[in-house]
């Protein structure tokens, strides 16, 4: 039995990084989409607003 758990670490390693590298190798999101464009100007606008203390 202990054989077989020193059998699956490796197993379950390759998978992982078996997902792992099919996720990073995925294609870019489009930059030049519109809903992109207004997504990143929502988030630029939010990012300006003041969250801290008012003096």
């Amino acid at each position: 039995m202990a054989v077989l758990a020193w059998l699956s670490i490796p197993v379950v390693a390759g998978v992982l990084a078996a997902v792992w590298a099919t996720w990073a190798a995925r294609p870019p999101r489009a930059t030049t989409d519109p809903s992109s464009l207004a997504e990143h100007e929502r988030f630029r606008a939010a990012m300006e607003r003041s969250t801290g203390a008012r003096d």
